[in-house]
């Protein structure tokens, strides 16, 4: 699928120094591949059988480039929901597809091989240039395998889909058929926006992604009067190049028409103008107005035309032309004149006036924007090229020449600079053409109303883009053309009757095939009878070995030959055992003409391997596709024979008519033979052999049913051309040839839910259950015109409905300075290197958690990427080193009756049910900012309020915090698997259970449960106590380490006032309508907070010394009496919380506290 947002953003994989945060993400990766989490995830969804199919399409991308943020925006989107999804018990199948046709390709290639025109192309061989983009449409797919699944993404890569598939296109063609079946495909003369430099016309919804900005020159023109001289018509136009075109002028009937003289350089002129426009035209001139006529009283009046290379010429209808016509869509407005330039072939509402009035249609332009040589003056140049500074070309360039040859003729009344919305090419950047021609065309607007219908009940993520941009888009709805005069794309499997121009529609292989005539031959394979090699299992590749037929080989044909009806030819390779084998036949059948033919011989192995064991040939190869294109010592591999093996087949058909023929050869290159008939590559090569009886048995004979196909040098089914177009078809007498275009790559993406499947090819019977539609699909705005449209479109012609049912638009990422990432301004950060510093979870959140997941653009800022690794990943691990660090193996439980415990599992019910509600809405925000929230209140509230708890001495108390703990650990890795499926996975394997699944991503959601409102509310109204009486500490200048005597505050449960006061570092608490502290320190606060003051400072230093929470020291202290006196009468808080087995008073050298009037020197030992 094109997705042409972004694009100059694409990064290569690079290798930096990873973080301790990208290493663990990387050794969750390595845990999942260890483990198949995701290959479980889709047979056993959240541990158990699935409760049903969530259906999911992954638009398609080229792997002509990298990934870039626009693809990780939405591959992070489209990974986030089916995880949920999966958590949830559903079977969600993921299968990576590539996007391969279509014009973005060919550019490439085009780039690449310097080639310039379709001409350029053709005289390079089509053949040739295909072969070119199918190579590089995998180009960087590798790549895309190691970037995609290190950004978190669970998909399917190996069993992906490619647009250039035959199976695809199979099913492209079929949907097709559909179409034209339900009368929706027609072939139409019209005019179109086409590209000269690509030279093919685009689809009106390819046009909407290439309008720019541009400046044009308008000219106003004088068309003489035939039978008035003097008096001329004002025509005005914004395209000079049409001008030589000129066939008509249109007005308004019902408008007023003035004849107005005005004075210029070269004297008195008249020309007659709308009257509306009379003094915004004439401006400055003098000038005055003659009379006053009706629009309708100008029709039929004959004029002068501009240039006369097409008077010069003889075409049909040229009695009508030049001439003035009335016309509805002429208006007065802010522009022109009210008489209207008509060159039908380059606009529609020009075509369809001269339709109406038999006016000839005539193109001074071909299809590669060059005038045509008739129109001599300008003749090869081209109209409207596209902008190159280097070579000092511009659009209007040939617009001046023209302009400047009307000044010459003394018809140019007036020229103005404009700027204007003027369509591009939107993957070249060529300036588009308005341009009569012959296309295919999906009568969109027939069934306009039942996409209307059909978009009303799907849910848009955010709604506005479903009932704004593209439900107003589905309104206005027009005919889709789907065929393009390009080269690399599947072809439109249109045939038309050389006599009758009827055509026909093929929607599959089988309908093609029975169209192609037939030499009513028989074939019939057989493997030689058992010879010496089979029991040996050997190599007896050599002709010239000693090989024949064993007795039971013998007897094996006999047998076999016993059973065959007459044969007409019997062909062997030449090969003892297969020459032996032929004569028993033919002894059998004495009129057989029997031939020999070594291209049916063994595989054509090194004399090296001749006698060698099969096992180790075989073992030489890695993979089955090494048999196909790996070369060993110089010995055929698989594709060579099939090569051969078709070659020969083919040569058969053409060569005899109506006969029987037995082909006697051995087990490999009958099983390539059965491949280049069915035309199958290497991958549906191996699904044959490994799910079908593929080799021949000795002596046992099939019948090989046979019909040409398009195929490629491998012979392989190809429907690309030229293949395609290398099979002659005929009804009766009477040749069949195709219409040569290809489809719209747009038509192919479109298809994507039927032909990823090769539906109706293939399991047909469960496409409705487990297929269609889709309940989830997910792409950026721009998709709005292009895929979204192509497969609601589709779906709704073919089964009445949408083939999607929910789907999120997400909008552009841009760079911090808002404006598009590119890599000349080195204006981003690279994706793979913020990777490795701040890892992918970090990443993923920002960008589901950011405004582009309503649609929006918005600037991808790094220090916020940062941020966020910091709040969510970074204090969760705090949180999670501290339960680790007191964790004792209790179980997790959500029933502890401590107001602490109590807000936290109600915090944590809360978040489940908000993030299960952003899911379930599409939300995605809604469902990933609530978890910022949560690691806050966990780390800096719940936490740090329950760290003595957890460490203190009250065993009841410290089990119920761990299992509060531990619950609410478990419990925030289900709810963050599917944004930050990493560190999820990481907490889970730390906090899990026995009994629990082996992954977090093979876990149950979990279950929403009611909150307890009243919980939540009072400690909120807690916190805002806690707040406001810090801000009073601050305005007193009050440090936290300061006990204060009193806090003033409403009343509240005795469980809350105890966590207040703990927090405030406050004696008492007393009821009063506002919050407030007592800010009168006694000497005993003063005393305590200067023991806190040394306290922290200790505390500090075990850490620096990497202690252990149960480390105990022995504390050496160096103070003045006043000191000691407010250590020993603190000394219980402050040898419990340090850990001081031993409190010395003594001269140390060590660290200096000082707090007012305090001062201490103190320094650890930590005891053995």
């Amino acid at each position: 699928m094109n997705n042409k947002n972004n694009r100059s953003d694409s990064v290569e994989v690079v290798d930096v120094t990873k973080s301790d945060v990208a290493e663990r993400e990387e050794s969750m990766l390595a845990f999942w591949a260890e483990h198949d989490v995701f290959k479980k995830s889709l047979e056993t969804p959240a541990g158990s059988e699935p409760v049903g199919d969530f259906v999911f399409y992954d638009g398609p991308p080229f792997a002509t480039g990298l990934p870039h943020y626009g693809h990780i925006l939405a591959g992070t989107i489209k990974d986030a929901v089916p995880r949920f999804w999966t958590m949830n018990g559903y079977r969600v199948k993921r299968n990576w597809g590539w996007d391969c046709h279509g014009l973005p390709v060919e550019n490439l290639i085009e780039k690449k091989l310097g080639l310039a025109t379709k001409k350029d192309i053709e005289e390079y061989g089509v053949k040739k240039f295909n072969e070119a983009a199918r190579e590089s449409v995998m180009e960087y797919a590798d790549d895309w395998k190691q970037i995609v699944p290190r950004l978190g993404r669970f998909v399917d890569m190996e069993n992906d889909y490619k647009t250039m598939d035959s199976t695809y296109t199979e099913s492209v063609w079929w949907v097709f058929k559909q179409l034209n079946e339900k009368g929706l495909v027609y072939e139409g003369f019209k005019s179109m926006h086409l590209c000269p430099r690509c030279g093919t016309t685009l689809s009106n919804f390819e046009v909407n992604q290439g309008y720019q900005d541009i400046k044009d020159i308008s000219v106003f023109v004088e068309l003489p009067l035939v039978d008035e001289s003097d008096t001329s018509l004002l025509v005005w136009t914004t395209t000079p190049w049409t001008l030589p075109g000129n066939l008509a002028v249109a007005v308004n009937s019902e408008f007023n028409y003035d004849t107005v003289e005005v004075e210029t350089e070269k004297g008195t002129k008249k020309v007659i103008l709308a009257k509306e426009r009379v003094e915004a035209v004439m401006g400055d001139r003098t000038h005055k107005v003659l009379g006053t006529q009706k629009g309708a009283e100008l029709i039929g009046k004959e004029y002068q035309p501009p240039f006369v290379y097409l008077g010069e010429q003889d075409f049909a209808g040229k009695e009508n032309a030049w001439k003035v016509y009335n016309a509805d869509f002429v208006e007065v407005g802010e522009e022109g004149s009210g008489l209207v330039h008509i060159a039908p072939a380059y606009g529609e509402d020009d075509m369809n006036l001269a339709k109406e009035n038999n006016i000839p249609i005539i193109h001074h332009v071909d299809e590669g924007g060059h005038f045509k040589d008739f129109v001599t003056d300008f003749a090869g140049q081209l109209v409207k090229p596209r902008d190159d500074k280097e070579a000092d070309i511009n659009h209007m360039d040939t617009d001046i020449e023209i302009i400047k040859a009307l000044a010459g003729k003394g018809i140019l009344f007036g020229k103005e600079k404009i700027t204007h919305s003027y369509p591009h090419c939107w993957r070249c950047d060529t300036p588009l053409l308005n341009y009569a021609t012959t296309s295919w065309f999906v009568d969109v607007p027939k069934i306009r109303e039942d996409l209307v219908k059909a978009n009303n009940d799907v849910n848009w993520i955010p709604s506005h883009v479903g009932t704004n941009r593209f439900g107003k888009w589905l309104e206005g709805a027009r005919e889709w053309a789907v065929s393009r005069q390009r080269y690399w794309g599947a072809p439109i499997p249109i045939w038309k009757n050389t006599a009758t121009s009827e055509y026909k529609v093929f929607g599959s292989l089988k309908e093609l095939q029975d169209f192609v005539p037939k030499s009513n031959n028989t074939y019939l394979t057989m493997r030689h009878g058992e010879s010496e090699s089979n029991l040996t299992l050997v190599v007896s590749a050599n002709k010239s070995s000693v090989d024949g037929l064993t007795e039971k080989g013998v007897e094996q044909v006999k047998e076999s030959a016993s059973k065959l009806e007459a044969v007409d030819i019997i062909i062997h390779s030449g090969f003892q055992r297969t020459r032996e084998t032929a004569e028993i036949v033919a002894g059998v059948f004495g009129d057989a003409k029997v031939v020999e033919d070594e291209i049916i011989r063994e595989l054509d192995l090194s004399d090296e391997l001749e006698g060698g064991k099969w096992s180790a040939y075989d073992n030489m190869f890695t993979t089955w596709e090494d048999r196909y294109t790996k070369e060993v010592s110089g010995s055929e591999n698989r594709r060579d024979v099939q090569k051969r093996m078709g070659e020969f087949i083919y040569d058969l058909e053409a060569k005899y008519q109506g006969k029987k023929i037995l082909i006697v050869s051995h087990a490999g290159p009958l099983f390539a033979l059965e491949c280049a008939v069915r035309g199958l590559n290497v991958e549906e090569a191996q699904e044959y052999f490994d799910n079908e009886n593929a080799y021949h048995q000795n002596a046992e004979v099939r019948q090989l049913d046979f019909v040409k196909m398009p195929h490629n040098d491998n012979y392989e089914l190809d429907f690309h051309r030229p293949y395609i177009d290398e099979v002659e078809l005929y009804e009766g007498e009477v040749k069949l040839e195709r219409v040569p275009d290809v489809f719209d790559c747009w038509f192919e993406s479109g298809s994507m839910p039927y032909a990823q499947h090769h539906h109706p090819f293939k399991n047909a019977e469960i496409f409705e259950t487990e297929h269609f539609p889709a309940n989830f699909i997910a792409e950026g705005l721009d998709q709005t015109r292009g895929w979204f449209y192509s497969l609601i479109v589709l779906g709704v012609a073919l089964f009445g409905k949408s083939p999607f049912e929910n789907v999120i638009v997400n909008g552009t990422v841009l760079a911090e300075d808002g404006r598009k990432m590119s890599k000349s301004l080195q204006n981003y950060p690279d994706p793979m290197e913020l990777a490795n510093r701040t890892g992918v979870d970090a990443m993923r959140f920002y960008l589901l958690s950011s405004s582009g997941i309503k649609g929006e653009d918005f600037n991808f800022i790094e220090k916020e990427v940062l941020e966020l690794q910091r709040k969510n990943i970074g204090r969760l691990h705090n949180v999670l080193s501290m339960y680790e660090m007191f964790a004792d193996g209790t179980k997790a439980a959500d029933n502890s009756d401590n107001i602490l415990d109590k807000w936290i599992v109600g915090r944590t019910h809360q978040l489940i049910t908000e993030v299960t509600n952003g899911y379930k809405g599409y939300e995605l925000d809604k469902a990933t900012r609530p978890i910022t929230e949560f690691i806050d209140d966990l780390s800096v509230w719940y936490l740090r309020r329950s760290r003595d708890r957890l460490k203190g001495e009250d065993v009841e108390d410290k089990t119920r915090a761990l299992a509060t703990l531990r619950y609410t650990l478990r419990t925030l890795a289900l709810t963050m698997a599917p944004v930050m499926p990493f560190y999820a996975e990481y907490l889970w394997q730390a906090v899990k259970e026995d009994g629990d699944a082996e992954s977090v991503h093979l876990a149950q959601w979990p279950t929403t449960v009611s909150t307890d409102i009243k919980v939540l509310e009072e400690m909120e109204q807690t916190r805002e106590v806690v707040t406001q009486a810090l801000e009073a500490r601050t305005t007193a200048n009050i440090k936290v380490r300061q006990p204060i005597a009193k806090v003033f505050g409403p009343d509240l449960s005795d469980d809350l006032i105890s966590v207040i006061l703990d927090e405030l570092n406050a004696k008492e608490y007393e009821v009063a309508n506002e919050v407030s502290i007592d800010t009168k320190l006694t000497p005993a606060l003063i005393e305590e907070g200067a023991v806190r003051e040394l306290m922290r400072e200790i505390q500090g230093k075990r850490k620096t010394e990497k202690m252990e929470p149960q480390d105990t020291v022995i504390l050496s202290v160096e103070t003045d009496d006043e000191g000691r006196r407010a250590i020993e009468t603190n000394q219980t808080l402050l040898t419990k919380t340090v850990g001081a087995a031993e409190i010395k008073f003594e001269m140390t050298n060590g660290q200096e506290v000082t707090n007012g009037e305090y001062k201490f020197v103190f320094s650890i030992i930590k005891q053995n």
